[in-house]
């Protein structure tokens, strides 16, 4: 029955998003718990704040790719044999949504992940090209100019939706539009405490030291 394809859909997703590199590449080379390190956080900019730029990169790029496999996974157990087809885009909107779940509530860190932004530029990339480069655009280039990673993050995110929408696509199914909204919703909610010192002109600027730093690349 189509209820038994989405559940292994949005499982599989939320397991591979679930998936906590940073804490993993973190422990195999360095030996440390990033949790203890900067903001707590297990996102690809933390980890470069402990002290690893080439970690931090690998980070970013696999918390990007799960995000990416999960949604892409989701067309081949939509279409399985052995189970009911079911619309691709309604599996790949479960998938989108679960991986991100799945990274900011990680299974495998009591329930204690990342904020979702590499994660998000996976499932982005998969289910919406164009929008997420140009949401990446915006990020690298409010990076550039103010230097924080945290505001990047939140404007990529905001925009991205309003972006898909903009831009040439296939008609979508209403589940798919509102995850497209949904996810962003998420990870601009994970970023309040980044939102509240940005506010305050309390963020750390990246590639300044500080205590709790405003982490968010996850």
């Amino acid at each position: 029955m189509p209820l038994l394809t989405y559940l292994l859909v949005s499982l599989a997703a939320y397991l591979l998003g679930s998936i906590p590199f940073g804490y993993l590449l973190v422990r195999l080379f360095l030996k440390e718990d990033i949790r203890s390190k900067g903001s707590g956080n297990i996102g690809a900019t933390n980890v470069i704040r402990s002290g690893s730029k080439g970690l931090g990169a690998l980070t970013f790029l696999l918390d990007a790719c799960k995000g990416y496999i999960a949604v892409v996974l989701a067309a081949r157990i939509a279409s399985a044999p052995g189970l009911t087809p079911v619309n691709y885009q309604n599996a790949a909107a479960l998938a989108a949504l679960f991986a991100i779940l799945g990274h900011v509530y990680t299974f495998w860190l009591r329930f204690k992940g990342g904020k979702g932004v590499a994660t998000g530029l996976g499932v982005f990339l998969a289910l919406a090209f164009w929008a997420a480069l140009a949401g990446l655009a915006v990020f690298i280039l409010t990076v550039a100019l103010t230097r924080y990673v945290s505001l990047g993050s939140i404007l990529a995110a905001l925009v991205f939706p309003f972006f898909a929408l903009l831009l040439a696509h296939p008609q979508r199914t209403p589940l798919l539009t509102t995850v497209i909204f949904l996810v962003p919703v998420i990870i601009i909610a994970k970023h309040h405490q980044n939102i509240a010192r940005l506010l305050q002109g309390k963020e750390n600027r990246f590639g300044k030291s500080g205590n709790r730093s405003g982490a968010t690349t996850a």
